[in-house]
């Protein structure tokens, strides 16, 4: 009987290279940490983030039992992905996620103390809005409310107030996730989004933590100052040449002899009033109506004749509508850890350490940088030896055996356990 053969290839370095994000777009990975005891509630709470984070992220990852955090900050660098989202849950039953930038950190980690589906979302609106594969080519825009303390409100609470190195590490996470958008360049329409972060003000009872609330919106817009049957009329234009054709939509103009009964008469498009054409001005945005053009030839182009007003375009009012999706989160942020969940703890909700103690556990932590720099130089001798005693490769030929040496990284299996132990031990010290 013959070998079957492995569908499982190694990718080559010239893929990898390819693989890489060229434009600098941060790229994203939701993931949940331990798949099978998080729950149905966590894991559609994990695929309701990952389409708030589209396009820019893994939004078919598939996560297995046996995978570990390993495996995933392994394929960050060949993916091009620079931020990790973990959702977890406790043996006490509390959901925590945390925000990794890789490959360094730092790691936010947050408790989310309340959570609602987009489900739970729709079935709560009045009128709820479906959303098309269109509005999630583009990233949402990111707006961020008070995450910054002002220096009379810091005053005023003293202790409590929280660092502004933390303020200030907290606001570049979070708008790390998204491009930057340019508004020169960036045409407004393809903006269909608003992913809203709120941070609650402190209090004088808070330890210095932030409490932040996410809501997810999708933004729709309407013409302003046109009555009720003009935007009936265009209405029904769209209605006409989209697909599906809603007829109970399309005014009845059966009984009218001229089309101008229906402009002029208000009860011939049913009962109207004063308020059908106000719209509150507080929403109200001018934009640039888009035109329809010809694309024309170089020989057309020549012959057409320069317009005086080529330079103006049309601008309409438009009222701005915005409809939430979902999900709503409330997070806590209760740790900020120096590495991808691991390192120094650089901040604690519930620990506080004098100046000795920080100290101490500085020393502690670079006589362990120190120690894993000889194990990486070991490593380096020992892959330079290994290549050496195989010999050059033939032309055409890639090493693969060596290739794995270098993703290989002697800190996943031989000295996980002995870092978990001391941060272990460092948690009792400070408890």
């Amino acid at each position: 009987m013959g070998r079957r053969k492995n569908n499982r290839h190694k990718q080559s370095a010239h893929d990898k290279q390819a693989a890489k994000p060229q434009n600098g777009r941060p790229k994203s990975m939701v993931i949940r940490i331990g798949a099978a005891e998080v729950g149905a509630s966590v894991s559609q709470l994990v695929q309701d983030v990952r389409h708030v984070m589209e396009p820019d992220t893994a939004i078919r990852l598939k996560e297995r039992r046996a995978n570990k955090l390993r495996d995933y900050t392994t394929m960050c660098g060949p993916l091009g992905v620079s931020h990790l989202l973990l959702f977890s849950r406790s043996e006490s039953g509390n959901t925590n996620m945390r925000l990794a930038r890789t490959p360094q950190g730092p790691t936010l980690q947050f408790r989310v103390e309340q959570y609602s589906l987009c489900k739970d979302i729709l079935k709560a609106l009045r009128t709820p809005r479906s959303t098309g594969p269109n509005d999630y080519n583009v990233a949402p825009l990111l707006v961020m409310n008070n995450f910054i303390t002002p220096d009379a409100e810091r005053e005023k609470l003293g202790d409590a107030a929280p660092p502004k190195h933390l303020e200030k590490l907290v606001t570049d996470m979070f708008q790390g996730l998204f491009p930057p958008i340019d508004p020169q360049a960036t045409p407004l329409h393809t903006i269909k989004r608003v992913l809203l972060l709120s941070r609650e003000s402190p209090s004088e009872g808070d330890n210095g933590t932030c409490t932040i609330n996410m809501r997810h919106y999708a933004i729709t817009t309407k013409v302003t100052g046109l009555p009720k049957p003009i935007r009936r009329l265009h209405a029904a234009e769209k209605i006409i040449n989209s697909k599906e054709k809603k007829r109970s939509a399309l005014p009845n103009l059966g009984n009218l002899e001229d089309v101008a009964e229906y402009m002029l008469d208000p009860s011939a498009a049913g009962y109207t009033s004063a308020s059908d054409t106000e719209i509150e001005t507080d929403a109200e945005v001018e934009v640039t109506a888009p035109v329809a053009r010809k694309v024309l030839s170089k020989k057309e182009r020549a012959k057409a004749p320069v317009r005086a007003n080529r330079g103006t375009r049309k601008v309409e009012k438009r009222a701005v509508k915005l409809v939430e999706l979902g999900p709503r989160l409330k997070l806590r942020l209760t740790k900020v850890e120096e590495d991808i969940c691991s390192g120094k703890v650089l901040w604690h909700e519930f620990v506080n350490k004098s100046e000795k103690e920080v100290k101490e556990m500085d020393a502690l932590w670079e006589k362990r940088k120190k120690e894993k720099e000889e194990r990486r130089r070991i490593q380096r001798e020992n892959i330079e030896k290994k290549r050496k005693e195989k010999g050059p490769a033939k032309e055409g030929e890639e090493d693969e055996d060596m290739d794995d040496y270098d993703d290989y990284d002697m800190d996943d299996d031989v000295w996980e356990g002995e870092a978990d132990g001391g941060e272990d031990d460092e948690m009792e010290d400070d408890a």
